[in-house]
């Protein structure tokens, strides 16, 4: 196991030289302590009497939801907090939110911002692939300095309520969106989530950010194999 800035990047393994540069990170858990977009909800009903309202007058919809789903009353309740929301909209109230949140002290992961830095000193592709929105995600991005990243992230669609879900990156549809870019090789992946293992398995190494030992005993039993087990803060 490996701690703090003792972490050097993993040796390369074999496959073609596209892959062998190519270093992908997920966001929450890894480089942000924390789900960004939760957040980002939690503020919304925080800051609005409107977002409340809408929530208790919904609130036989999305519990009907809670029956069927978490997942599915999650997304209902995001719904509700961007209800009326237009695109345009929305990319002000994400964006002066992330404006927000890097300013919080300690929010975001110094190892494994430091890790991100090294491998692009070191000439590797880093893409952020995460279940976080692209707006919001993106500004986060550039607002904590981080420069030729890739972002692969869920994104919206506007709809003539509002702003809906049109993708939610995780699990497998992360290698799809990635897929859809060209990129079904890497050599490095880093996560905290057993959501990961598609993304994990594909890695020539695939790292566990401050897993828990059964979760490391999880995602290896998925795997097949051993991972590298990294404890950042």
């Amino acid at each position: 196991m490996f701690t703090g800035d003792t972490i050097q990047a993993p040796a390369q393994t074999g496959g073609d030289a596209d892959a062998s540069r190519t270093v992908l990170f997920d966001f929450d858990g890894v480089l942000h302590h924390g789900d960004a977009f939760y957040l980002f909800i939690r503020h919304r009903y925080a800051s609005s009497l409107h977002c409340k309202l809408l929530a208790a007058l919904t609130m036989p919809w999305w519990l009907l939801c809670l029956v069927f789903s978490r997942r599915l009353a999650a997304r209902a309740l995001v719904h509700v907090a961007l209800l009326g929301v237009s695109q345009k909209r929305y990319q002000v109230i994400a964006e002066t939110f992330a404006d927000q949140l890097v300013q919080r002290p300690r929010q975001f992961c110094r190892d494994g911002l430091n890790a991100l830095r090294r491998h692009q000193q070191e000439g590797d592709d880093v893409i952020i692939v995460t279940g976080c929105e692209h707006v919001l995600v993106s500004r986060l991005v550039s607002r904590l300095g981080l420069s030729n990243v890739t972002i692969v992230a869920s994104r919206f669609k506007p709809g003539w309520l509002g702003m809906r879900v049109a993708l939610h990156n995780v699990g497998r549809r992360k290698l799809q969106s990635l897929a859809k870019l060209g990129i079904q090789q890497w050599r490095v992946a880093y996560s905290d989530s057993f959501q990961d293992t598609p993304m994990l398995k594909q890695a020539g190494e695939a790292v566990l950010v401050n897993g828990t030992p059964k979760l490391c005993k999880r995602v290896e039993k998925a795997l097949g194999r051993s991972v590298m087990r990294v404890v950042w803060y």
